[in-house]
């Protein structure tokens, strides 16, 4: 693929061909997932949290309560290495040994900014709902000042991040190729259904458009 690596830690040494440094590649895989695996060394070792994010432009947003040593850990400027993953397809090969998966992926390192002023805190919480549920913000109750200073956001800076990308049918042994084995790709993709009304739900809305119609980019 394309592009210089940012960093020595950030370049990608595994099939360095499947490799890119371009920011719009990862903006895209960003803004399409929705869970990211935030990893950072803490006194009782390293850990890994899986957690909802948003993206602003070139930064990575995370948020959470500020009990989580987690992200006490990020706001006190230890270093954290975020990943996020798409799978688009099972590889299925000939043999078991070259049987892989198609997907894209995003790795980011860094020293994460906890944002402290209370409006940009809430704009960024705002990002993180718009992520997730595009739309959503406009309508649900906005955060009173309670919930935004009990939340603790991170920005992390996408300038150290790097893109794999595997796409593609199997990569067999020449030897293999004759074998009478079925060899291909089981895509994978994901679909959401039709929006479920809350039990306790005391009005007549309905679910609205982008419920109805939700899609990731």
């Amino acid at each position: 693929m394309t592009s210089t690596p940012p960093s020595t830690r950030a370049t990608v040494r595994r099939v360095p061909e499947r490799a890119s440094y371009d920011r719009q590649a990862a903006h895209a895989i960003l803004d399409e997932g929705l869970v990211a695996h935030v990893g950072l060394s803490t006194d009782d070792g390293p850990v890994v949290i899986p957690m909802l994010y948003g993206r602003d432009g070139d930064t990575l947003l995370l948020h959470g309560s500020p009990a989580s040593r987690l992200l006490r850990g990020g706001a006190k400027g230890t270093q954290m290495c975020v990943t996020v993953t798409l799978v688009d397809g099972l590889v299925l090969a000939r043999s078991a040994f070259h049987h892989s998966m198609n997907y894209r992926s995003v790795v980011v390192f860094g020293q994460a900014t906890p944002i402290t002023d209370l409006t940009l805190r809430r704009a960024a919480l705002d990002r993180l709902v718009e992520h997730i549920v595009p739309g959503r913000s406009a309508e649900a109750r906005e955060p009173n000042e309670r919930e935004v200073r009990g939340t603790l956001v991170l920005a992390l800076p996408l300038d150290e991040c790097s893109v794999k990308v595997r796409a593609g049918g199997p990569l067999d042994e020449d030897d293999d190729m004759d074998l009478p084995v079925w060899a291909g790709v089981i895509p994978l993709t994901t679909v959401a259904g039709a929006p479920v009304t809350a039990d306790d739900l005391r009005s007549d809305a309905a679910p609205p458009g982008y419920a109805r119609h939700y899609t990731r980019p």
